[in-house]
Formats: C-alpha cells, sequence, structure tokens
C-alpha cells in the first residue's frame, strides 16, 4: 500500500484516469464483440444489441467529466488518498453498472450500486473543486 499512498496528487490521478480508460476500452471491445457475435452490420440494431450498446454509453455520459474532475483534483494538490478513493469508487461503481445493465434491462443491484457510487462520486469530486477553488494556496 505505501506505493499508493506515497504517490503524488498528480501520480495518483494518473493511475486512476488510466485504470478508468481501461475500462472505457473494455466496454468499448464489449459492444464489438456483441456486434460481432450477432452478425449486425453497421447501422443495424436489435434489442440485445441496443442494450450493449447502452452500457457502453452510459459509461460516456459519466466518466470523461470526472476524469477531468479527477485531474483537477489533482493540480489544486487533493491529498493522494482522495484522489484514490474517488478513482476507486467510480471504477467499480462503473463496473458494476455494466455488469447489471450486461445482464438485464430491468432492474439489477449492479445498477443501483453503480449509479449511486457514480452520483457519490459526482459529489465528491464536484464538492471537493468547489470548496478549494475558493481556498488560498500557500
Amino acid at each position: 500500500m505505501d506505493f499508493l499512498t506515497g504517490m503524488s496528487p498528480v501520480q495518483a490521478a494518473a493511475l486512476n484516469i488510466g485504470l478508468l480508460i481501461v475500462l472505457m476500452l473494455g466496454l468499448k471491445l464489449y459492444v464489438g464483440g456483441r456486434r460481432g457475435k450477432l452478425k449486425l452490420p453497421s447501422g443495424q440494431t436489435n434489442a440485445e444489441f441496443d442494450r450493449a450498446t447502452r452500457v457502453q454509453m452510459n459509461a460516456v455520459e459519466d466518466v470523461p467529466v470526472l476524469m477531468v474532475g479527477i485531474g483537477a483534483l489533482a493540480m489544486l494538490s487533493m491529498p493522494t488518498w482522495y484522489i484514490h478513493m474517488v478513482g476507486l469508487v467510480l471504477l467499480v461503481s462503473r463496473i458494476l453498472h455494466a455488469v447489471g445493465l450486461a445482464g438485464s434491462s430491468g432492474f439489477s443491484i449492479g445498477r443501483a450500486a453503480g449509479t449511486t457510487g457514480t452520483l457519490l462520486v459526482y459529489l465528491a469530486v464536484a464538492g471537493a473543486l468547489l470548496v478549494h477553488a475558493f481556498t488560498p494556496t500557500a
């Protein structure tokens, strides 16, 4: 654990943003794999493929703006533990959401937990940015 706590805020942000990019790549590959398995030409769709694309698009709605927020936290020299906390909660939340939605178009615990976790990260990142934007620097 020392390697995580010994990081600078910028290194912590880089690690967490890198992990989120890997997640986004995995979702992209998932959608491409579904298209191939269903043998759907570009522009064609069906209910199963629509759900697969929703898995990726739900992450596209939230992850990029929060990656920017994590980068801004690092620029404000927020504590490394805080950056790791919001990054990990976001990563786990988006994985839970993706697994839940991929498994069912209706309610699932994964989707509910993923949505809740993502909303908490929005609040944590926005709150920290707003507070620290007005905090005098040394």
